[in-house]
């Protein structure tokens, strides 16, 4: 065989390894994260400590909570700004009837019910209304944090019950109990995307939203659940932060939406609808944290972290329509 025809054999054959990183996007996340962990293992040897990674899967557990909703809701064609806020709200509320005496057990769901509600209320405006995601959601994210605000003053609520601290602070065999939980709900969502009919119906949707209502499906039913589902596991997020630090923080999750979204489109997921799944949203929430601990780990501002997470967002999103003009 002469160089020539190898040269022709080995082209396709690189091209075909390059593409399936391309479309298989979890893979190529494991990749890249791999690869942060070996670089700055070397650089700086605390790094690579299970201190140090206990301490990311911990500050990354609201993220992750929050992202299993809101990659089934860009599936859907949707998504939603206001789980920061929301989060932050269910935070306030669970101290401040856990101080006004109320049991565990029912201000917690107390809590997850009202991000219920938020969550149908967002679902209700963008599917009854017509208005779109962006402007109801927005608006949902601002009434949120002003309840969060005016309920509290802007002060934290601290001086919780020593019991509820356990539900934040727990481990099991030295893995915090929150991460624990986080990893249970990525598994559990990822399954049910993957193999039930309810969550198949999202991709559909997202695809082709006349030809689902079409086949049957009932398209705003299924939306308003979905936002729904998103506004509890915010909530859910809300009650574990406020557990870890013993406090209700009216101002916690600000500006968590980008992140959350930024991990989302980065593990696959397309602001077209569509596309995207649980485990490769979650593997953008560790591709996300690992940056950020990196920088922080490098002495790098804490601005120039905002700034980052934002240019990754945008190349991530330039990237998914460049890959998607090409396919067509």
């Amino acid at each position: 065989m002469t160089t020539h025809t190898k040269t022709l054999v080995k082209k396709p054959f690189f091209r075909h390894v390059l593409q399936t990183f391309v479309d298989i996007r979890e893979l190529t996340l494991i990749v890249l994260i791999v690869a942060i962990i070996i670089v700055m293992a070397n650089i700086n040897p605390y790094f690579f400590s299970f201190s140090n990674f206990r301490a990311v899967a911990v500050g990354m557990t609201p993220t992750a909570i929050i992202v299993i909703g809101m990659a089934i809701l860009l599936a859907s064609g949707g998504f939603d700004l206001s789980v920061g806020s929301v989060m932050a709200l269910s935070s306030t509320v669970v101290a401040m009837l856990l101080l006004a005496g109320m049991p565990i057990f029912i201000a917690v769901l107390c809590s997850l019910v009202m991000g219920g509600v938020i969550g149908i209320s967002n679902g209700v405006l963008v599917t009854s209304f017509g208005i779109n995601p962006l402007i109801a959601t927005l608006g949902t994210m601002s009434i949120a944090r002003g309840f969060a605000l005016v309920l509290t003053e802007g002060f934290s609520v601290s001086s919780l019950p020593p019991s509820f601290a356990w539900i934040g602070k727990a481990s099991f065999g030295g893995f915090p109990f929150i991460v624990v939980v986080t990893l249970a709900l990525v598994i559990l969502f990822d399954l049910a995307v993957r193999h039930t009919r309810f969550f198949r119906q999202v991709y559909f949707i997202g695809a082709n939203e006349k030809a689902a209502m079409l086949s049957g499906i009932h398209v705003d039913r299924v939306r308003i659940l979905l936002y729904a589902l998103t506004g509890i596991l915010a909530a859910f997020a809300g009650i574990l932060l406020a557990s870890r630090l013993m406090s209700g923080t009216p101002t916690a999750g600000n500006g968590i939406e980008l992140q959350v979204l930024a991990a989302a489109v980065i593990g696959g997921a397309s602001l077209r609808g569509g596309e995207g799944t649980i485990l490769g949203a979650f593997l953008g929430v560790v591709f996300v944290a690992l940056i950020n601990n990196t920088m922080t780990m490098l002495a790098v501002s804490i601005y120039w972290q905002m700034i980052v997470t934002g240019s990754v967002l945008i190349i991530a999103v330039a990237l998914d329509m460049l890959i998607r003009s090409k396919r067509t």
